[in-house]
């Protein structure tokens, strides 16, 4: 889903290859546009957060090493 503005100013949605004119689609559609950006920026700020995670946990993984490797 890419919704981008053309030269008259009207808001194009283009989806699964096809482009909507947004002001044209009834407020039904609109509002299912909107619940679908706003998963999707759900999805990407998870996504950041298990990044986040991932890094934080490897970094302890690492610090735990290095504590043990002065018990040898």
């Amino acid at each position: 889903m890419n919704e981008k503005k053309n030269d008259s100013g009207n808001p194009v949605l283009t989806f699964e290859g096809k482009k909507y004119f947004i002001n044209e689609l009834s407020n039904d559609i609109k509002e299912s546009i909107k619940v679908l950006q706003i998963a999707e920026t759900q999805l990407k700020m998870h996504e950041d957060t298990l990044k986040l995670l991932s890094i934080s946990r490897n970094s302890l993984a690492n610090e735990l090493r290095e504590k043990l490797k002065k018990l040898d």
